[in-house]
């Protein structure tokens, strides 16, 4: 599909699922240090990492990329997850601290399936009252861009980005998938998106201890199918379940993370009675 795309697919086009939150004050960095699972603290102003917070149990309420964008204020870029439910749930955590959060609802995020002009890796390009991240692969370029102005809808161009996220196993948490998984589980160390040597994060003993003991037994893989899955599925093999779905992509070509056993599954394998097909999955874009 990505190389039949419409020519209105090469420039910027509306990423609706995607939301703003800004975090800012004096205490801000300290604050996202405490509550998510990523370094933050060390990461240089003008730069970007995926990360993401978690319940006490170590389950994922959602994933994300910070900006450091400076030292009082980050930006959280979030999918699938309404910013004003995540900034309603993390307020209650706020207490004292010197820090106001805030869902951006003037800011609107596009994306590209090309190369951003400036950005590379983890920088951020300011400019222009826009920025503009990295958000690819050199084998599979892409560029997410955050302005007030937003962009055209393209459902074609949306539909390949949320295929490319997941050949590359970044998981679309729908509702139903929130705070079901540990980051093990999601293979959100393929990004990186957690840490196992920070300090004290909700849910830290239990993803460190999963870590160290080594028993992250189950992580995502890829599938391709025949027809649409449904999200939540769960993954047979005859009559013995062996994973669930996690994401899904609704038009052909119709693709399916699942949480599976690392070790893997000999045999065939379907979902809601739909043979799926193994897929390698993409390197991930570490940031």
């Amino acid at each position: 599909m990505a190389d039949n795309l419409s020519r209105t697919s090469e420039s910027f086009f509306a990423l609706p699922d995607h939301a703003v939150i800004a975090l800012q004050g004096p205490e801000a960095a300290a604050f996202a240090q405490a509550q998510f699972a990523n370094e933050v603290m060390s990461l240089p102003s003008g730069h970007w990492q995926w990360n993401a917070w978690l319940t006490p149990k170590g389950r994922v309420i959602a994933w994300f990329a910070l900006l450091k964008h400076s030292e009082d204020e980050i930006l959280l870029v979030l999918p699938d997850m309404p910013a004003e439910s995540f900034v309603a749930e993390l307020s209650r955590f706020v207490l004292r601290r010197k820090l106001k959060l805030r869902a951006c609802a003037e800011l609107r995020v596009s994306g590209s399936l090309h190369a951003p002009t400036l950005a590379r890796g983890a920088g951020i390009d300011r400019r222009d009252g826009m920025l503009e991240l990295d958000w690819g692969h050199p084998a599979s370029p892409r560029c997410l861009r955050i302005d007030s102005e937003g962009s055209p809808d393209d459902p074609a161009a949306l539909a390949e980005w949320r295929s490319r996220d997941l050949r590359h196993g970044l998981p679309r948490l729908a509702d139903t998938q929130r705070e079901q998984w540990t980051p093990q589980q999601l293979s959100l160390e393929r990004l990186p998106a957690f840490s196992v040597k920070k300090g004290c994060y909700p849910g830290q003993e239990i993803v460190a201890r999963t870590h160290f003991l080594g028993k992250a037994k189950r992580g995502l893989a890829l599938f391709s199918a025949d027809a649409t899955i449904t999200t939540g599925e769960e993954v047979l093999q005859g009559e013995r379940t062996v994973g669930r779905i996690v994401s899904a992509t609704s038009i052909p070509p119709w693709r399916a993370l699942a949480v599976m056993p690392t070790d893997g599954v000999e045999g065939e394998v379907a979902a809601g009675g739909i043979p799926l097909h193994s897929q390698p999955l993409l390197d991930a874009p570490r940031r």
